[in-house]
Parts: structure tokens; sequence; C-alpha cells
């Protein structure tokens, strides 16, 4: 299985939050799984840092890299053919950090890890249960 993790779904994987149900857990750290984030997570966790948005225990630049790599999830960049997409995309999310997720879940067949409602309304992408 080819897993795109939203970024929510990242932090509290890192911070074992409780929220994050057991069995999504145990298939991001399942070494048969491909488990992604994106750089857009990296690129929207650094805004909300800068903003006092989002506390972690070291500035995001090195923190998230550290634990994506502990963890084993690999690094997926973003491509011309994702953003592309971006134009056929309804407007049913307004973030464009999700937006651009959704895209990339869409052109590279990933299933999407995610809790959020509004990302969950795209028909396009298939969502991890």
């Amino acid at each position: 299985m080819k897993i795109l993790l939203d970024t929510h779904i990242f932090l509290w994987f890192i911070s074992a939050d409780k929220r994050l149900p057991n069995h999504w857990k145990t298939a991001i750290q399942d070494k048969n799984n491909d488990v992604y984030l994106s750089v857009v997570s990296l690129w929207e966790v650094i805004i909300k840092y800068k903003l006092g948005k989002l506390p972690l225990p070291e500035s995001p630049e090195i923190y998230l890299p550290k634990q994506r790599k502990k963890h084993h999830i690999s690094n997926l960049i973003i491509d011309e053919n994702s953003v592309i997409k971006l134009a056929q995309l309804p407007l049913i999310h307004n973030d464009p950090f999700d937006r651009l997720l959704i895209c990339q879940a869409q052109e590279l067949g990933l299933i999407m890890m995610t809790v959020d409602k509004k990302i969950m309304q795209y028909s396009q992408v298939q969502f991890f249960q």
C-alpha cells in the first residue's frame, strides 16, 4: 500500500497523539507499506510555526526531516503534473496545502490518510479507512 500522510496525521504519529487510531499507526509502521510525507506538509508546518500557531520541540526544518527519517517515511517532492491537476480540482476545500496534497495523491495513486472531512469529499482520491 502507498500512503500519503496529511500533515496532522504525521504530527499525531510522531507525537504519539491518542487521536491517531491504532490501526493507522500500525499501517504507518508496516514495512510492507510505502509511506510518504509531502514537502507541502513541511512548508505548511514551517509557516504555522513561524506564525506561532504550532509549537514544536525544535525548529521544523530540523525536526520534521529528522522525524521523517527516524520513522522511515519517504519524502515526496512536488511534481509538475500534481500542480497542473490543481486547475481541474473542484473548489470544495480552499486550503492550498490540502489541495496540493489531494492532487499529489490523485496523480501518484496514493491512499491519503486524513481525518479532514473537507478533504474526504474529493471522490478523485482513495482514503485510508
